[in-house]
This record gives C-alpha cells, sequence and structure tokens, in this order.
C-alpha cells in the first residue's frame, strides 16, 4: 500500500480529506493521512514553514506529498516562490499552475518527484456547491435563504470560481445564506452527501488533482 499525506490548511479539510477522500483511495490502495499546517492557527502560513512541513513529510518512508490550501488564502508576506510574478499570469488556472510549477522546483532535488503540489482557487467550501439541492434535506426552509446558493451558482461558470471579494467567499455565502451553518461540523458531511463523483465532475481544477492522487 502506498501513503499519501495531504498538509490541510485547517480542520474542515482535514475531514473532507479523511471522510471523504480517504475511502476512495483506499480502494486503489492508496493509505491518506492528512496533517494540519504546523504552526497555524487554521490557516496558511509561509512557504518557509510549509516546504520545511512537506520536506519532512516527504523523508517519511517513501510517502507521496501533496496539499489542500486556498489561494485567496496566500499573503504576500508568505513569500511563495513566483508568488510576485504569478500576479501578471491570467487566466486563474495558468496563474495555479505556474505557482504549483514554482513550489515544486523549490523542494529538494531528491524529494520533489513525490511531492504533488495544489492550491485551491478558493475556499474548501467552494466545493459545496456542485449540488446545493443537498442543503435542501439538512435545513429547513426557514433555517435557510435557498434562493442566496442559487444566485452563486448562477453567477459563476463552475463551483471552483465562486468568490468575488472577501465579504463573498464560498464560506461567507453559505452562512449568509445558512445562519446556523458550522464550517467544520457540516462541511465534510455535505461533501460526503454530495458525493465526491458529483464534485469531480462540477470542479475541473480539484478533479485534475485528485485523477493524480489516484495514479501515485
Amino acid at each position: 500500500m502506498k501513503r499519501l499525506i495531504i498538509v490541510c490548511e485547517g480542520p474542515t479539510e482535514h475531514e473532507f480529506c479523511m471522510d471523504v477522500l480517504s475511502p476512495i483511495l483506499q480502494k486503489g490502495d492508496v493509505y491518506l493521512d492528512a496533517p494540519l499546517v504546523k504552526k497555524s492557527n487554521g490557516g496558511i502560513v509561509s512557504w518557509q514553514n510549509i516546504k520545511r512541513q512537506i520536506e519532512m513529510h516527504l523523508h517519511e518512508k517513501d510517502a507521496y506529498v501533496s496539499m489542500l490550501i486556498d489561494y485567496y488564502g496566500i499573503k504576500d508576506s508568505y513569500k511563495f516562490p513566483g508568488w510576485e510574478d504569478s500576479k501578471k499570469i491570467h487566466p486563474k488556472d495558468a496563474k495555479l499552475e505556474f505557482l504549483c510549477k514554482q513550489m515544486q522546483a523549490d523542494i529538494s532535488s531528491d524529494l520533489a518527484s513525490r511531492f504533488i503540489p495544489y492550491i485551491q482557487i478558493h475556499e474548501f467550501e467552494s466545493l459545496l456547491f456542485s449540488d446545493i439541492n443537498v442543503f435542501r434535506n439538512n435545513f429547513d426552509n426557514n433555517e435557510m435563504d435557498f434562493s442566496k446558493l442559487e444566485d452563486a451558482v448562477r453567477e459563476f461558470e463552475n463551483p471552483e470560481e465562486i468568490n468575488s471579494r472577501p465579504t463573498l467567499a464560498p464560506s461567507k455565502r453559505l452562512i449568509e445564506a445558512i445562519p446556523g451553518y458550522q464550517k467544520v461540523n457540516d462541511g465534510a458531511y455535505i461533501a460526503d452527501e454530495i458525493g465526491l463523483q458529483t464534485i469531480l465532475d462540477k470542479c475541473p481544477l480539484f478533479s485534475q488533482w485528485f485523477s493524480t492522487l489516484q495514479t501515485i
């Protein structure tokens, strides 16, 4: 069995990896662990800190290592490789591809072949917009304004792109539409109900990353 470690931005991503991704990966003989980013209070830290953690895990018995972090949570001061140059690159998928190549190049050459860099365009919660009808099964009509979820889906080409400014990030939209939504408690559960295949069908960048994980 191969070992895969996904360094997660926070507890929501950890729960998603263990509850939703892990069972599918195990069918392909891949054992998954999903530690949180070290020295963090539930967010991203400097590239040097993340790089140190990635290389530490890469030294663990031939493990493969990836990451699940949000592009819009990265600050200039975190000094991700290629960060300033990436600001000139459009569209977003090309920008993220460039950043992933820069991260790969910055990992020690004897370890880099087992590093699978990945940056998600927006928060994990964007994946939950792959099938908003699932929210009807978990919240009563008096607990949510379903029309706000519908508006978000109509506004963007696919769920991965849902975000126009910080106040309209995917998690903020969910909380506005469903005041009782609990990020950690509800996120992985809703994703599991939506089903990984539906998420893969609706979210092309996430799907490409997951396909790579399945072929290690």
